[in-house]
């Protein structure tokens, strides 16, 4: 069965799409949900515009997201935490701590799961985490690890 998508759904299709699915996952997920219409020969034009305004939305996205990564590798972002005398961490800094830190002190939204550290941070001093801002954009953050006085 031929379906216009009128949402972005994983594994099948983007907005606009016509795609070739099966009759049952469109009876049964696609039309009842609103994901999709059942797709005619004169629907051809209105898929032109919806991948239009897709792509349109994508572009502007896409450059927010770039000047987003310009913001957030510009400037260094301080955690601070509690420490031993030898510069160890009591507990660990995380993508949640950084993802609110970029937030409060950069003012730019980001979700901690957007935010990629290789392990937690158990020491103080400098690091290094990456930002998903959008596909094909990634951010790296310069993080400053501080002792709490």
């Amino acid at each position: 069965m031929k379906v216009l998508l009128r949402s972005d759904v994983k594994g099948v299709g983007r907005r606009g799409d016509i795609v070739e699915v099966k009759s049952g996952f469109a009876r049964n997920f696609l039309l009842p949900t609103g994901a999709g219409l059942k797709a005619t020969d004169d629907m051809a034009s209105q898929a032109t515009s919806m991948r239009r305004s897709r792509d349109l939305r994508e572009a502007n996205d896409r450059s927010a997201a770039m000047t987003q990564k310009s913001a957030i590798e510009a400037r260094t972002v301080t955690i601070t935490a509690r420490a031993s005398a030898n510069g160890r961490l009591f507990g660990s800094i995380t993508e949640n701590d950084v993802a609110s830190a970029i937030v409060s002190q950069l003012g730019v939204g980001i979700d901690r799961a957007n935010v990629h550290l290789t392990e937690h941070l158990k020491v103080v001093g400098p690091a290094t985490a990456t930002a998903h801002l959008f596909e094909g954009v990634d951010a790296t953050v310069t993080i400053e690890v501080v002792a709490k006085a």
